[in-house]
């Protein structure tokens, strides 16, 4: 690259072969190359290489602000995505195999950043369980509660722990689960207020928050009950709900 366009790159130790991949990534997001999973403030595509397929996320370029801030003080969301997924892998957290992250810079600005991971094995989102039935689904419940106690007692927080970001699917071991979407991660000390409130942007009936309540809880040392009356309560307030939810709550007094 020019003096004036920096490119840094860093990959995971059991990927240093895929440098050229990665540096070839703006070009193959022009060519509109591979399949797109999501389309929206960035851009997730799943792109096959060398028999490998690989999700790779385009963060969208920020405004002028953020990319001197990003440039010169901040690390990139790709950057922030990478470290995070070695955090979740290091304390036993399911997360994409993460493989690696390249931001570009054009002078002091910062321009563009991809992350890319393995894809997961796991095939079904968190909201597909509003959309159709699982004979397992008292075991994804628990699994969440599981993996959201583990998360909480090592101080991590994700922050757009909703929907679309907790992947599961069933093996023979049991209920696997991969977090994905990793750039915003609150660290810290999470009480039980704190990391019930954690899971608001989560859809859940009060039916299924009392399962979550229960495997968070005991992982926890907390109460079930005030875990569950937490859940339910501070879901309450979050608006697009499911239509299963809010029939759910006609019938149910939320008691903080």
């Amino acid at each position: 690259m020019s003096l004036f366009n920096h490119r840094t790159l860093v990959l995971h130790p059991d990927f240093a072969g895929l440098e050229d991949f990665m540096i070839s990534l703006p070009l193959r997001f022009e060519r509109d190359e591979g399949t797109v999973i999501h389309n929206g403030r960035n851009q997730l595509r799943r792109i096959t290489y060398q028999g490998v397929d690989y999700v790779v996320k385009s963060f969208r370029r920020p405004n002028l602000i953020n990319r001197f801030v990003y440039g010169v003080f901040r690390p990139s969301k790709a950057k922030r995505s990478y470290d995070h997924a070695l955090l979740f892998q290091a304390i036993g957290v399911g997360t994409p195999q993460p493989v690696g992250y390249m931001n570009i810079r054009k002078g002091l600005l910062f321009d563009r950043s991809y992350y890319v991971t393995l894809a997961s094995s796991c095939s079904h989102r968190y909201e597909e369980l509003f959309h159709r039935h699982f004979d397992y689904e008292d075991e994804v419940l628990r699994a969440v509660g599981h993996v959201t106690a583990l998360l909480h007692e090592h101080g991590y927080a994700h922050k757009d722990y909703g929907r679309a970001n907790i992947l599961f699917e069933k093996t023979p071991e049991g209920i696997k689960i991969d977090i994905v979407d990793l750039n915003r991660l609150g660290i810290g000390p999470l009480d039980m207020k704190a990391g019930c409130k954690n899971l608001e942007r989560l859809p859940a009936t009060p039916a299924m928050h009392r399962i979550i309540a229960e495997a968070y809880a005991k992982d926890r040392g907390f109460d079930a009950e005030a875990c569950f009356r937490l859940m339910v309560a501070f879901r309450s307030t979050q608006p697009g709900k499911e239509e299963k939810e809010i029939e759910a709550l006609k019938n149910y007094k939320v008691k903080p």
